[in-house]
């Protein structure tokens, strides 16, 4: 297949000679092609050195980050390559024993470039697979990603297989992208396992793919934490720490959001649960229900939305997060744990940490540090990017 050739300036191909699957727009000297046109968003281009000497096959996009890489292999990007690389995805995560695991029936198949497929999220919920696609070049390969996951799995681990990526595209393309079944056997399940915890699930009308999994081995971790103490639940969204708490035998556990469609949801999943009488929801922004509410908690999760979305926001972020932490600390009780996350990619790991330190000294806390949380493995950082790493924790003792 014809393809336009993308050639970089002389010594701008270091990075990518380091593996890293980005090329931003500067690193651009020319543009080769037949029709003597741009390629158009979403397009396979060639890349290549000043030398002209092959370095990459990926997606054009007409933006900063100008090329997702796809391979660094002179290959085609055909019905073969994609049944290899989700199996590929698929065999990491039969290592990390999700893909059969009667106790937990959901997990992330594809994470992006930590998989080698950047612009490309899937996540499976007990047999329905949710794609959500992050580039138009991406999506311009929908039914070859559907074809490669039947490939991949047994027809009776899936069922149904639905696309969500119009909120994620919907500046990028000039054309009207549905949220839709791509595949459909059977009525899909709506009711999900986690560590034994059940969950609603709503990929249609929930944020990004209808559930957090990226908190799995926090919320498990909290478990260790909530046996007989009152846990507060910020940011809750649908109650996935809530639940882990109450099954651990936490005494009283309040959840709060914003969101009353939220708060809605959490009731659905204590209800699911069985727990009924240890729980108590909240429909009120987080630092509003701190400044109203006296009550001391043993645990409190702080799981704020994405406060930096690009480097221009990060003081802006920066201060949100010291506000909200010097907030919790002055609320929590002497020997309480705080478990407080961070999941904007362009606050790095050791400006959170330094962050969480301004608020400890604003407050005068003697703190101790239990843990440094991330993702989980079914979300890997690919060595060579980075920026792949976007979910960071701490875990502290408040004396």
């Amino acid at each position: 297949m014809k393809t336009a050739t993308i050639v970089l300036h002389k010594d701008k191909e270091k990075s990518l000679e380091r593996k890293h699957p980005w090329i931003f727009s500067g690193a651009i000297h020319k543009i080769i092609n037949e029709t003597a046109q741009m390629p158009e968003d979403g397009e396979l281009v060639t890349v290549v050195n000043f030398k002209n000497e092959f370095l990459a096959v990926g997606h054009f996009s007409n933006s900063n980050i100008a090329v997702r890489v796809l391979s660094f292999e002179e290959e085609e990007i055909n019905q073969d390559f994609w049944n290899k690389k989700i199996k590929s995805a698929f065999q990491l995560r039969e290592k990390l024993n999700l893909t059969s695991n009667p106790e937990t029936n959901m997990y992330r198949l594809v994470h992006a470039e930590g998989d080698g497929l950047p612009g490309l999220v899937i996540d499976y919920y007990n047999g329905t697979a949710v794609i959500q696609c992050h580039s138009i070049g991406m999506h311009n390969h929908k039914n070859q990603i559907v074809e490669a996951l039947k490939n991949c799995f047994d027809k009776k681990m899936l069922i149904a297989i639905y696309d969500k990526s119009s909120e994620s595209l919907f500046k990028q393309s000039q054309t009207e992208i549905k949220n839709e079944y791509l595949f459909e056997a059977s009525k899909p399940n709506f009711v999900g396992l986690e560590n034994n915890c059940k969950f609603n699930l709503d990929w249609i009308n929930g944020q990004k793919t209808g559930f957090f999994l990226d908190q799995r081995e926090n919320r498990n971790l909290l478990a260790k934490y909530t046996n007989g103490k009152k846990v507060l639940n910020t940011f809750c969204y649908s109650g996935g720490f809530s639940i882990y708490a109450l099954t651990a035998g936490a005494s009283e556990v309040h959840s709060v959001d914003s969101s009353q469609k939220a708060i809605e949801w959490v009731d659905e999943n204590i209800r699911l649960n069985g727990f009924h009488n240890k729980h108590q929801s909240f429909v009120s922004d987080t630092l509003q229900f701190f400044k109203q509410n006296c009550e001391e908690y043993d645990v409190i999760i702080l799981d704020p939305p994405a406060y930096a979305k690009s480097k221009k926001t990060t003081h802006n972020a920066i201060q949100g997060y010291k506000r909200l932490n010097a907030t919790a600390l002055r609320k929590i009780k002497s020997g309480g744990i705080l478990f407080t996350f961070s999941c904007s990619q362009a606050i790095s790991r050791k400006v959170f940490y330094d962050t969480i330190t301004a608020a400890a000294i604003e407050v005068g806390r003697n703190i101790k540090v239990l843990h440094h949380l991330s993702q989980p493995p079914d979300h890997p950082v690919n060595l060579f990017h980075p920026e792949g790493e976007y979910l960071k924790g701490l875990v502290l003792l408040i004396e």
